[in-house]
């Protein structure tokens, strides 16, 4: 029996996905590819946004932003995931992706985080974005379905306390208690993504609006928790 060398790091990642290769079907490894090469492109579209609002100074549009999300949004469950609407759904996938970013550019100045400290909170929701994904597809298949309507009220325990809550301890709990339960979608929409490609569903677009969603709502958890640690560390210094 061949033991795994704890020191090769880069030997137990290949080993890790020739893995996944093996565990997976044809047709699901197909569907995850074009998810996260599409992701991958909706998020560089997101920074461009963030990017572009920060330059040009369009906060006093946060509202039309907001408002135009949402219209994409609804464009998008609207439109039927044929291929002669695939043109016109990536359209609306960029398109919200870049307002997303719009709009996550003024929640970033109000938090007056350094570029360091963004870009330390970029890399650390790719690293907890990857790992839940990767423990989602070597899981059971249907193994974390359950958690659905689990997430969906402690989410909403979440939003209740947020409202009546005060103290910096319960800022710490509703911060944490946020992004643990984001990481749980995301263990819980990969699964998802899989288990309704296996039975004929094969929107890559709407799935990667799901991810998209996961991964900046853990972005602004993170970003926040990060932001609240260097704010305690000057005080005490």
């Amino acid at each position: 029996m061949s033991r795994v060398d704890s020191t090769d790091i880069l030997g137990n990642i290949q080993r890790a996905f020739d893995t996944l290769n093996h565990k997976l079907e044809k047709d699901v490894k197909d569907h995850l590819r074009q998810v996260y090469s599409t992701l991958t492109f909706a998020l560089l579209v997101s920074m461009v946004g963030a990017i572009v609002n920060y330059v040009f100074d369009f906060y006093s549009f946060r509202f039309l932003f907001t408002i135009a999300i949402f219209g994409l949004m609804i464009g998008l469950i609207a439109t039927p995931a044929t291929h002669g609407n695939e043109k016109t759904r990536l359209i609306y996938l960029y398109s919200f992706a870049f307002l997303t970013g719009c709009n996550l550019a003024p929640f970033i100045q109000a938090l007056d985080a350094e570029p360091a400290l963004i870009f330390n909170a970029y890399m650390i929701t790719c690293i907890v974005f990857g790992c839940f994904s990767l423990a989602a597809l070597y899981a059971d298949s249907t193994k974390f379905l359950h958690l659905g309507g689990i997430l969906g009220s402690a989410l909403l325990c979440l939003l209740i306390t947020a409202l009546f809550a005060r103290s910096a301890f319960m800022f710490g709990v509703i911060m944490w208690g946020g992004l643990a339960i984001n990481c749980g979608f995301v263990l819980y929409d990969t699964q998802l993504i899989c288990e309704k490609r296996r039975r004929g569903d094969t929107d890559y677009i709407w799935h990667t609006v799901e991810l998209f969603i996961d991964f900046v709502n853990i972005f602004r958890y993170i970003l926040i928790l990060l932001k609240d640690k260097d704010n305690n560390k000057r005080r005490r210094d």
